[in-house]
């Protein structure tokens, strides 16, 4: 089994939400996705979308976007990003779209690999307003649940992937209360995404004490999947 990872699709089937405001390279970019995807991915293989699928902003209008990766190959994994207004609740999602598996407070174990992680939130720092900062702490919450659920399920010391929207640093990449959660609970790799253009600072790939941060914004990754090498 291979596992691979992208996210911000930012699909729009059936909403007006054209990405190429970001740069013109999002003109036909889920071609690009899925030709990559149909390229790499086998039947066996693991791929974790890591928030930010569908505009869409109720279940009807993102299932025109969900569906088109129904058959693409691969088990998928798919997490909230903080554009995804369709997210309903875990039980109705799951029965919606039975083809995905959906992130949210839980945990997933594959082979020698547990999938573990929440949207996340912007990092709290003096100018946050106080809808922020209780959004911040609650994904705080969402994170250690989900992380002590995958530590639960560890049998045989399985890595542990964690799979985030927001990035868990600022552009300074110092610590902050998520990486040392992260680390507190011995995560082996982090995926996460949010960014987008060319102006924003980003490291594709790079150690912090210990832990592999791995960007996965679809476009910062010239719209190819990442291989998560374990």
């Amino acid at each position: 089994m291979k596992i691979f990872a992208i996210s911000d699709l930012h699909l729009s089937t059936a909403v007006e939400k054209p990405m190429n405001v970001f740069g013109d390279e999002w003109t036909g970019h889920f071609d690009k996705i899925k030709n990559d995807w149909n390229n790499k991915v086998s039947d066996n293989d693991l791929v974790l979308l890591g928030g930010d699928t569908s505009w869409g902003s109720n279940l009807d209008e993102a299932e025109a976007d969900l569906i088109k990766l129904k058959d693409l190959k691969g088990k998928k994994i798919v997490l909230k990003g903080n554009h995804d207004y369709w997210w309903n609740s875990l039980s109705k999602i799951s029965s919606r779209f039975p083809y995905l598996d959906f992130l949210q407070n839980n945990c997933f174990a594959f082979e020698n690999v547990i999938i573990c992680g929440t949207r996340g939130w912007g990092i709290v720092n003096e100018n946050s307003t106080e809808e922020d900062k209780k959004i911040f702490e609650r994904e705080m919450l969402r994170l250690e649940l989900s992380i002590k659920s995958a530590l639960e399920k560890r049998k045989n010391n399985e890595k542990l992937i964690a799979l985030l929207h927001f990035p868990p640093f600022d552009a300074d990449f110092k610590d902050t209360r998520v990486t040392r959660l992260l680390e507190q609970y011995g995560i082996n790799k982090v995926l996460y995404g949010h960014l987008h253009g060319k102006d924003v600072r980003i490291k594709p790939s790079f150690f912090k004490n210990g832990i592999e941060y791995i960007l996965t914004s679809c476009d910062l990754i010239d719209f190819k999947l990442v291989e998560v090498k374990l």
